[in-house]
């Protein structure tokens, strides 16, 4: 089996991940974005009459069970991310080092600095997914808040004209996107995949990293990334593909952007950075 074919097969397997994880999520997200629709057309079916406020409270604890359904769903893929899915994919990496470096990959184990590393991680990115799905399962509350006071309103015949309508809503609270900071949404589904890949490949490569440290002992690694691709960022005129770079910063920018496919070879051949050869292809 040739280098590349086992760095396809790195990112076939982290790919799987990723890909399970989202669909996952965006099923969990379903779940609520179903309801809102649901909601929104009982609420616009119910007339004035002796029951209608028993059928908008009805109608809300119906959206109220969606939310915690949502909330179960959700969180637990972020457990199960967090407990299985990051660690895989931090070992994935690590024993891909051993193997670039020609060394049997069963020999990679769970030393104390790994574990160290993987915890960190696995924290940080829990606590950033939660904080995500906390800030939807609010946003869905102030939606059913907004959605029965324009129910509520809609059959009083002193408010007729209070009623701002499904469309007014959906653009006040749009459930089925992510908001980021200055307002700018982005589909729910695009979100899990871009938040997931970043958390996968980052993970991946330090696993990778780490071990080109602790068990090759090389302080050099060779990078292979997208042609345009900066070191930092995107975009910075630092350019990352075909580089030298020593542990250490790599250890600092694993990735540089979401969706970023930065991989790294061991170069234990090199001591101080010379004019060098590349090794070959990875």
């Amino acid at each position: 089996m040739t280098t590349p074919t086992r760095r396809r097969s790195l990112r076939a397997r982290l790919q799987a991940l990723i890909t399970g994880a989202t669909d996952a999520l965006t099923a969990a997200w379903r779940i609520l974005t179903r309801a809102q629709q649901t909601l929104l057309t009982v609420l616009a079916r119910i007339r004035p009459g002796r029951t209608a406020q028993a059928a908008i409270r009805a109608a809300g604890a119906a959206f109220t069970q969606a939310i915690a359904a949502f909330d179960r769903a959700a969180m637990g893929l972020i457990e199960r991310w967090a407990a299985s899915d990051l660690p895989t994919a931090y070992r994935a990496g690590g024993t891909e080092a051993l193997i670039l470096d020609g060394r049997d990959p069963t020999t990679w184990a769970w030393t104390p600095r790994h574990q160290a590393t993987i915890t960190a991680l696995s924290a940080q990115y829990y606590t950033d997914l939660t904080n995500r799905i906390r800030e939807t399962t609010r946003r869905a509350q102030a939606f059913l808040r907004d959605a029965l006071t324009a129910a509520r309103a809609r059959i009083d015949r002193f408010h007729p004209t209070r009623w701002p309508g499904r469309a007014q809503l959906l653009r006040d609270h749009p459930l089925d996107s992510v908001i980021y900071a200055g307002n700018t949404r982005h589909p729910a589904d695009a979100w899990a995949h871009a938040a997931l890949a970043w958390q996968t490949y980052t993970t991946a490569n330090t696993g990778l990293l780490r071990t080109v440290a602790d068990e090759i002992g090389a302080d050099w690694i060779e990078v292979r990334d997208g042609p345009d691709c900066g070191w930092t960022t995107h975009g910075d005129s630092d350019e990352a593909d075909g580089s030298l770079r020593t542990v250490q910063d790599a250890l600092a920018h694993p990735v540089a952007h979401p969706h970023c496919r930065r991989a790294f070879k061991p170069r234990p051949d090199v001591i101080t950075r010379p004019d060098y050869a590349f090794g070959g292809p990875f």
